[in-house]
């Protein structure tokens, strides 16, 4: 299963992009590599991203048949039905019109939804279009799906990386015995633990 299409967008766009820069900060903001792997290694992200990646393209199959095809069709239909009047075809092509205008305002509105979601969850919003629906509660519930799993995905990979690489403080002492010293050696993964676990101590050694 190859899922290159979002992997390079999101790496072409990971270090000149700033929403994306802050998206990688914190416990929950998902970076590039979680994403990644979320859709490259997880059943569970494949089976999701499989299923956005379908609606993706069919929403820009249905994009592309509202541009095209009518006129497609409304061009064959005139070689084949000549009796049909200049002031019936205007009307026709009116109502087409204003038909795409409408699904356009539609959409234009689900997307502005999606942002302001996206904004509040801290997710890029270069990715958005693979989570609108049909309607606001379909956007919604993409969107939500989308955190859960992601949220769950990345504590998976900390808690699976902190079993071998981060060792107590000596005696059993409480987490408040972590040193600057200490804090300054941890990795990546080991912050996001102590932020997620005691964010006041996190707070004070990032203090300078």
């Amino acid at each position: 299963m190859e899922f290159k299409e979002i992997k390079d967008f999101i790496e072409a766009n990971k270090e000149i992009n700033d929403e994306v820069k802050a998206y990688l900060q914190g416990f929950k903001q998902f970076g590039v590599d979680e994403v990644s792997k979320f859709v490259g290694e997880n059943e569970e992200g494949k089976k999701w991203f499989d299923s956005q990646k379908d609606k993706f393209f069919s929403k820009s199959l249905e994009t592309w048949k509202t541009n095209n095809l009518e006129k497609i069709i409304s061009d064959e239909l005139a070689k084949r039905n000549p009796s049909e009047t200049p002031e019936q075809k205007r009307i026709r092509e009116l109502e087409d019109m204003f038909k795409r205008m409408e699904s356009e305002k539609v959409r234009e509105s689900l997307k502005n939804k999606a942002l302001t979601i996206a904004n509040e969850k801290k997710i890029p919003s270069q990715i958005l279009d693979f989570f609108i629906g049909q309607d606001e509660e379909s956007t919604v519930s993409n969107l939500d799906l989308f955190e859960e799993a992601m949220q769950a995905f990345v504590k998976l990979q900390v808690d699976e990386r902190l079993k071998g690489s981060y060792t107590p403080p000596a005696g059993g002492q409480d987490p408040q015995g972590i040193t600057k010293e200490q804090f300054q050696k941890m990795g990546y993964l080991e912050r996001v633990k102590l932020q997620q676990d005691n964010p006041e101590l996190y707070e004070k050694l990032t203090k300078n």
